[in-house]
């Protein structure tokens, strides 16, 4: 099979995930958010603990990692 030619002088990187203060603080409030949720499950608390992990786990943690 014949190769591809590329252009001289075009490098081709791979994209890389590029970290911003934006991300670093979704992944704060989201493993603040998932930690209070592990806190007060263990404390008991059947309503305010599975909706902190469910924003932590599917929201923010997520969003830390795409934005």
């Amino acid at each position: 099979m014949p190769q591809k030619r590329r252009a001289p002088g075009k490098k081709h990187l791979p994209p890389s995930l590029r970290w911003s203060t934006v991300n670093y603080i979704l992944m704060g409030a989201g493993i603040l958010s998932i930690a209070l949720g592990f806190l007060l499950l263990a404390r008991g608390s059947t309503v305010t603990a599975p909706l902190l992990l469910a924003l932590g786990f599917v929201i923010l943690v997520p969003l830390g990692i795409v934005r």
